[in-house]
């Protein structure tokens, strides 16, 4: 969840280790630091706040001189934000620092240990122990402590590690939390993430788990956790630096909202290919394909919320059963799968803790995973069986909007060849939803350049309490997303409810001037929920609905709608969601809002 950059080179690390936090801004953080060798000491600077509080006190990284260092932007876990809990961490001698990401789950016995030896700690964190742990087995070589260390250690890390008497080297260690290095002709890096380092190289390597690599200004070594040197291929990063920034949006919510269309574009159309579906990578052959007797979806968040949609998709077009799970339940439940299953994991970064452990337990009883992901690269991308990439590009506001529309265009390319294959489709329904599916784009599109009139709305209700979300079938996986979106952004409580479970409790904090947004997107539920929307009109709510072009009868029941395009009933949320994120990114900057980095969130969910 927290960001990492390290440096080892021919320039000032410091400014270099600031440019790279903040590249990692969007993950989430409270309180940021730094530590920079310099001859044969450790300068260690962190504070609480916002990343600009350390430039100002480090005067842009000029009063921390030195080419080697490590930095950190920090969540708080262990220990409230301070500056003493905020890394990096020092061991008592102050010759040993170590930043930390995720979580080290037997701290405490460790902690104890080290006290009954005479050991200090002058902070709450579980990271705190990596440090004084690695002072307790430091006799000189750096590569031998470490290693001693993760055979302690349990529990998920990435570190980034400087010794005093070791100056003009950078360790690093990965376990379970993200890790990437890159290397130009000036020097090394390790960070959490691409963007920390796209402005130096774009060959990056990614660390695998219990690796260790060694960096020096001049090169980089791996090993393995046997201590045996390893080689490692890079792999070229695409994108290029200017994705990741705003573009001249305000926000980078903003931007991704409008590139949309072509996230949907880049994702469908190199899947199309002489009027059918061709998905390569998915390494199944159509053998394979009408074996299939049940598919688990596995996700978290939005990503959970796609694969809602997408069992709606999967068992009406292509009549196989489909089960979804939030990947954090799926791994403690003790799962059941049967023969002839498939389990399908869902990742905009591919390193959602939950879910590539739900990956793992899958591949460990026996089942073959396909990932849906958006990162090339990353663990889940490179621990699944088989990989289909959502062509998002780099996504940095925290809540997702074009990675959430890429993952429905790769569910509903899988749903359709799997029902082609099955022969559950015939030649004209499969090229007429091929055709509504290439319309996506533009559609999209057009819904975006009615932000206006959805602004207009969202200033209405920036001081809302409660708002409710209701839909029945596809539409309440929609209202599921929409609901999301509102919340984690604007701080506003929102849920959503199947329709038709309104008089089953939730009703009853329906009262007046309550805002309900019901989705009525599905012609064959169209009048259930029309009759829905009626019932908590009736109890004073303000009832906003989104809907198809031409569903006119629902104006009697709703005080304000929202048309959108027709489309095949299946790909409503493609276009249903649109409207949905511009409602709650317009009341998040009503409110004033931090809508890129909303409080208590992160981007990459690295840790339990």
């Amino acid at each position: 969840m927290c960001g990492i950059v390290g440096y080892a080179g021919k320039n000032q690390a410091a400014p270099v280790i600031l440019e790279g936090l903040a590249k990692l801004e969007y993950r989430g953080y409270d309180s940021a630091g730094m530590a920079v060798v310099n001859g044969d000491k450790i300068q260690i600077t962190k504070s609480v706040g916002r990343l600009k509080v350390l430039e100002e006190l480090t005067h842009g990284g000029a009063t921390m001189p030195g080419t080697v260092g490590i930095g950190h932007t920090r969540w708080a876990t262990h220990g409230a934000p301070s500056d003493a809990n905020s890394h990096p961490h020092y061991n008592a001698q102050e010759t040993i620092a170590v930043v930390h990401n995720g979580i080290i789950e037997n701290y405490l016995p460790l902690k104890e240990k080290l006290v009954s030896k005479g050991y200090q700690f002058t902070s709450d964190t579980d990271t705190e122990v990596v440090a004084q742990l690695m002072d307790y087995y430091y006799k000189g070589n750096p590569l031998e402590a470490i290693i001693k260390v993760m055979h302690r250690v349990q529990g998920s890390y990435a570190l980034g590690i400087v010794f005093a008497d070791h100056p003009d080297e950078v360790f690093a260690v990965r376990k379970d939390s993200p890790l990437i290095t890159g290397q130009n002709e000036e020097g090394c890096f390790i960070a959490s993430d691409v963007p920390a380092i796209l402005k130096y190289t774009r060959k990056v390597f990614f660390i695998e788990n219990q690796e260790i690599v060694h960096l020096k200004a001049d090169g980089m070594h791996f090993y393995t956790i046997d201590e045996e040197e390893i080689e490692k291929e890079p792999v070229t990063i695409e994108w290029d630096a200017d994705a990741a920034e705003k573009g001249g949006y305000e926000h980078f919510m903003l931007k991704e909202m409008y590139e949309q269309p072509k996230t949907v574009t880049d994702t469908l159309m190199p899947r199309l290919k002489n009027n059918d579906i061709v998905i390569d990578e998915l390494n199944m052959s159509d053998e394979d394909i009408r074996a299939i007797k049940k598919i688990h979806i596995v996700a978290c968040g939005s990503a959970y919320h796609t694969g809602v949609t997408a069992k709606y998709v999967i068992e009406g077009i292509a009549r196989i059963p489909v089960e979804v799970d939030v990947a954090s339940e799926f791994r403690y439940r003790n799962p059941i799968l049967e023969e002839g299953a498939m389990v399908v994991v869902i990742s905009q970064s591919g390193e959602t803790a939950d879910t590539l452990a739900a990956l793992r337990e899958s591949q460990a009883l026996g089942y073959k995973v396909l990932g849906i992901v958006n990162v090339v690269g990353s663990s889940i991308a490179r621990e699944a069986d088989n990989v289909m990439y959502t062509w998002a590009g780099p996504e940095i506001a925290v809540a997702t909007t074009k990675a959430y529309s890429a993952q429905l265009i790769a569910l509903y390319l899988l749903a359709l060849k799997f029902a082609r294959v099955r022969g559950k489709l015939d030649d004209k329904t499969f090229h007429e939803m091929i055709e509504d599916l290439k319309r996506l784009p533009g559609q999209i599109e057009m819904l975006l350049s009615n932000k206006e009139r959805i602004q207009r709305f969202a200033n209405r209700y920036v001081a809302a309490k409660d708002v409710f979300f209701i839909g029945r079938g596809i539409d309440y996986a929609i209202s599921m997303e929409g609901s999301l979106k509102l919340k984690e952004i604007s701080y506003i409580h929102s849920e959503a409810y199947a329709a038709g479970e309104l008089k089953h409790g939730t009703i009853s904090l329906i009262e007046e001037g309550t805002l309900v947004a019901a989705v009525a997107t599905q012609d064959t539920l169209f009048q259930k929920t029309l009759s829905n929307m009626v019932e908590v009109k009736a109890r004073g709510a303000f009832v906003l609905a989104v809907t198809n072009e031409g569903n006119t009868d629902i104006e009697k029941a709703a005080d304000y709608v929202i048309y959108i395009p027709k489309t095949n009933s299946y790909f409503t949320n493609s276009l249903a969601i649109i409207p949905l994120q511009l409602f709650g990114y317009y009341v998040a900057v009503g409110k004033g809002c931090d809508v890129d980095k909303p409080r208590n969130l992160a981007k990459s969910v690295t840790v339990e």
